[in-house]
């Protein structure tokens, strides 16, 4: 059928293609960001229940590094403060996604006169199920 299509409005399917993509690909990493973040979390709140004086060793690439008390919890404050703002980050990128992928979708239907059948999406755009975070 985009065969059929004006050229504008086949370009405007791509972008919303391009979007969707996009949306995809910020979910993917929000999802990530947001395990990260339980994990250092959960292993902050571990620390509470160890002693002071426990060896604990941290992990450097390959290897594991003995530290100190006080250095594993400012390390994983610090983990922990990032990890909330990549994710205050991945989620407002991914409100400015949705609000494009909307205002193009309505672009393209008025396009093609209100006839966009098929593109009526919703959940199929970047806002479907799962996009949303909790």
């Amino acid at each position: 059928m985009q065969g059929n299509l004006p050229p504008e409005a086949q370009e405007k399917i791509e972008q919303l293609q391009g979007l969707q993509e996009t949306a995809q690909e910020v979910a993917v990493q929000k999802q990530q960001a947001e395990t990260n973040l339980e994990e250092a979390e959960s292993a902050l709140d571990e620390l509470d229940n160890i002693d002071e004086e426990t060896t604990m060793y941290r992990n450097v690439g390959e290897l594991f590094v003995e530290t100190d008390y006080d250095t594993a919890e400012d390390d994983l404050e610090e983990k922990v403060d990032s990890l909330e703002i990549r994710l205050e980050t991945l989620e407002k990128q991914e409100e400015r996604v949705q609000e494009q992928f909307e205002e193009l979708q309505d672009e393209l239907e008025e396009m093609l006169g209100g006839a966009g059948g098929g593109m009526g999406g919703g959940p199929a755009g970047p806002g479907g199920p799962g996009a949303g975070g909790a």
